[in-house]
């Protein structure tokens, strides 16, 4: 298991982050920072077709419809999901092909900011 809290060093523009543990079983875990309300999510999955890990962080707030004018509660999420078939590839290719993903988002060229803009 991973430390409890995982401490999270701020970055900007986001805060440091501590999220401890709110719910355990045997296939992962659900972690909450009490300072801003953040929900990590880490779940672990085993089957024939190989190994499958998930990563989810979800925020939360109270924003105003702006059709109603009534206020409602409104998620958004981000997730990594990775799957690793039973054989032919190492940790160490895993841990490459998931660095090779996130630095291809943080590309000038690609950037979170276009994603949202529903460049592809």
């Amino acid at each position: 298991m991973l430390v409890d809290p995982i401490p999270v060093a701020a970055s900007s523009p986001n805060p440091a982050y501590s999220f401890a543990v709110i719910r355990s079983d045997g296939y992962g875990t659900e972690r909450r920072d009490t300072a801003t309300g953040l929900l990590l999510t880490i779940n672990h999955n085993t089957g024939k077709s190989g190994d499958r890990h998930y990563v989810k962080l979800t925020s939360g707030v109270d924003a105003v419809n702006p059709y109603t004018g009534l206020t409602q509660r409104q998620t958004a999420s981000v997730s990594l999901s990775i799957s690793v078939p039973p054989f032919g590839f190492t940790e160490t290719a895993m841990v490459n092909l998931i660095k090779a993903l996130l630095d291809t988002v943080a590309d000038g060229d690609v950037t979170t900011t276009k994603l949202l803009q529903f460049q592809s």
